[in-house]
């Protein structure tokens, strides 16, 4: 904005006042300050730049200026009072303007993640922030070693790479809990997965879990559960990162969706093996790493730091004990399904 856009209302008073201060040497009062710093918040709530106002003030210094060198000093010592008291009044309504920013910002993010709006007034607050909540759309969250922290430095540089790779896609970045998220809508998955890899290297190894793409307003609510479940079954299941897609994981749900049904499962498939020499849980974990290597004996028993034999004599014991055979197709499933359970409902640890 060039000055002279910058409206008098602006500059009240202030060719008046260098006149009287050029005239008798006084200093700006208190009362006269507070005016200039109040003239300075209304400039800032009105949008105007700050760069051009101090050139309003420039110019109007110029204009006023004093015909004798002696009354040169006062004058100047006035104008740097009255600008500086301007411009604090202008960062003080900027600083209030972007608290206000982030409160509103704070509160649209926890009524769109946990559905506590009316869902027209939601859509109508969503366009302010980029998104189009008719539409679809996809979360994924980001879960680091250490809290993310709003314009924290992992933030700042995941949100400087996707702006710079995608520049405005109807993207949102924001952090939520300790956790990092990134909305995008439903058919730009390359920038999810973009924000994942960011991410994951911006913690120096985070674990990054992706929301299936889901419509309406409410798809943005369903889309970061969905990320968050995935997270808690990565950390109960120790599943393999960095990144996690909520449609390759539904059979988990499915599985502890009746919870006592697996409880019973896991009970009679594994309970037997509490009665072993240390307990079910070493027996536990060899079946785990087991069927995670695809039941080859050779390589489980690597991960184990076991030899062949004593993979094949723990395998026996599981089967002496249960009266399934790990290495039979038949009762392989039922084992799997079992040990699955047990990860998820945390057995032997927790009581059934």
């Amino acid at each position: 904005m060039s000055e002279r856009e910058i409206p008098e209302q602006y500059l009240t008073g202030y060719a008046q006042l260098l006149a009287d201060v050029a005239a008798s040497g006084r200093r700006l009062t208190r009362a006269e300050i507070e005016a200039r710093r109040a003239l300075g918040e209304r400039a800032a709530e009105s949008g105007h730049g700050l760069r051009a106002l101090v050139g309003a003030h420039l110019a109007a210094t110029r204009a006023a200026w004093p015909g004798t060198p002696r009354t040169a000093d006062s004058t100047l010592a006035a104008m740097h009072q009255a600008v500086d008291a301007f411009a604090e009044g202008y960062e003080r309504a900027q600083r209030l303007a972007v608290r206000q920013e982030e409160a509103a910002r704070r509160e649209f993010i926890d009524d769109l993640l946990h559905g506590r709006s009316n869902l027209g007034r939601l859509a109508e607050r969503a366009e302010r922030f980029g998104l189009l909540l008719s539409h679809t759309h996809a979360v994924a969250v980001a879960q680091g070693p250490a809290a993310y922290d709003e314009g924290g430095p992992a933030a700042r540089q995941v949100e400087q790479a996707l702006i710079g790779r995608f520049g405005d896609r109807g993207v949102l970045l924001t952090t939520k809990e300790g956790r990092l998220l990134c909305v995008a809508p439903g058919d730009q998955d390359e920038v999810l997965l973009y924000f994942a890899r960011q991410a994951h290297v911006a913690t120096d190894g985070g674990l990054i879990a992706i929301g299936r793409a889901q419509p309406g307003p409410g798809g943005i609510r369903q889309s970061y559960e969905e990320a968050l479940n995935s997270l808690e079954l990565a950390e109960r299941l120790q599943l393999d990162g960095p990144v996690l897609r909520a449609a390759d994981l539904l059979v988990y749900p499915v599985l502890t969706r009746d919870r006592q049904a697996m409880a019973d499962l896991v009970l009679n498939a594994l309970g037997p093996l509490t009665d072993a020499r240390g307990g079910a849980q070493p027996l536990l974990d060899t079946l785990t790493v087991y069927f995670d290597c695809g039941c080859v004996a050779a390589e489980a028993a690597r991960r184990l730091s076991l030899s062949v034999r004593a993979l094949t004599y723990r395998l026996e014991r599981i089967h002496q004990l249960t009266g399934a055979d790990p290495a039979s197709p038949t009762h392989r499933y039922m084992l799997q399904t079992a040990v699955i359970g047990a990860r998820l409902l945390d057995w032997p640890a927790t009581g059934l």
